[in-house]
């Protein structure tokens, strides 16, 4: 019975939706903005930032109620735990996204644009 319990707790920590401030950056290569120009390089910025800021925030409530959920099934009910999300595609888009960040910052940087994203504490 203990290490059913067991399995079961490691089986729903695993199944849990990541913070957003916790998913990395995947790789997205700046040659894909070396054409464009500063004013277009903003566009993009304030483009890739609203989706971002959309997605977070999805991803951030798939943590919390899957936070909420876990602890209501391990303290009293333990069917709850089947309600928990876990990461999915939101969790993959963030990461992209952050990416694409990363990306239009180098490209900034190279042509001397100016543009830098907000950092959350975690990142920095």
């Amino acid at each position: 019975m203990k290490k059913q319990l067991i399995s079961l707790c490691a089986l729903a920590v695993s199944g849990c939706a990541t913070s957003p401030d916790n998913i990395a950056a995947a790789y997205v290569s700046p040659m894909q903005y070396q054409s464009y120009s500063c004013p277009q390089l903003r566009e993009e910025a304030t483009r890739i930032s609203a989706r971002a800021i959309q997605v977070t925030g999805a991803q951030s409530s798939k943590a919390t109620t899957d936070a909420v959920a876990m602890t209501v099934g391990m303290v009293v009910f333990w069917p709850a735990l089947f309600f928990l999300k876990g990461d999915g595609t939101t969790a993959a888009e963030v990461a992209r996204l952050k990416g694409e960040m990363d990306a239009i910052e180098q490209a900034s940087i190279r042509k001397k644009c100016g543009i830098q994203f907000q950092k959350t504490s975690s990142e920095t």
